[in-house]
């Protein structure tokens, strides 16, 4: 999943939300050099990676996707199901993604000093360009794919993925609905369960 969908599945906690959202920069054990609260969401982060990534329906959307990105499949249905998340989101969220975006970008702020290396070189971008809101229109994954390709140096036809998104749009829509209902449903269990290792494995 990518970076909004992994704040909003992280409840109301904005230190949860924080520890989600820079969870891919958090290796290992290091984990336990964070507040509670914040590793609380790096490994709901690394929970939700895990479950996604053994979804039959998340494998299936990659397959889908093979022909036209080859290896960044995955990385292309992260972004995708941001889109879909984005674009729609008062569907999800009682409040409007405008507002949400707003209340995030306070909470990146106000933890700063929690904020990994990486995460701090593209802050203020990811800020002022209102990232999490762009996710919403595909000008604004444009921008993203974009942003991955440059920043990884990857030779990728951002075209070609958007070109690919317009047309199959419904069909991923009708992909991403269930999968995503069945996620939120982990998630909650996640952040409730007394032993959150087993409840991990038991799924």
């Amino acid at each position: 999943m990518n970076y909004l969908t992994h704040i909003f599945l992280s409840g109301t906690d904005r230190k949860i939300q924080f520890g989600n959202f820079i969870g891919d920069a958090v290796k290992g054990s290091s984990y336990k050099h964070y507040p509670q609260a914040i590793a609380d969401g790096i490994l709901l982060h690394r929970a939700i990676d895990s479950y996604t990534d053994n979804h039959a329906t998340v494998r299936s959307a990659v397959q889908l996707l093979r022909p036209y990105s080859g290896r960044y499949s995955g990385v292309l249905i992260d972004i995708f199901f941001d889109y879909l998340l984005a674009s729609r989101f008062d569907e999800f969220s009682g409040v409007s993604l405008k507002q949400f975006a707003r209340s995030f970008y306070l909470t990146m702020v106000y933890n700063y000093r929690y904020m990994p290396d990486r995460f701090r070189r593209f802050m203020w971008h990811f800020i002022g360009t209102n990232r999490l809101v762009k996710y919403a229109t595909k000008d604004g994954i444009r921008e993203s794919v974009g942003i991955m390709t440059r920043v990884g140096r990857i030779k990728f036809p951002v075209g070609e993925a958007i070109d690919y998104l317009t047309e199959c749009e419904d069909e991923l829509r009708m992909i991403f609905r269930p999968f995503f209902g069945e996620l939120q449903v982990f998630c909650t269990g996640y952040l409730h369960s007394e032993n959150r290792e087993a409840y991990v494995k038991q799924m």
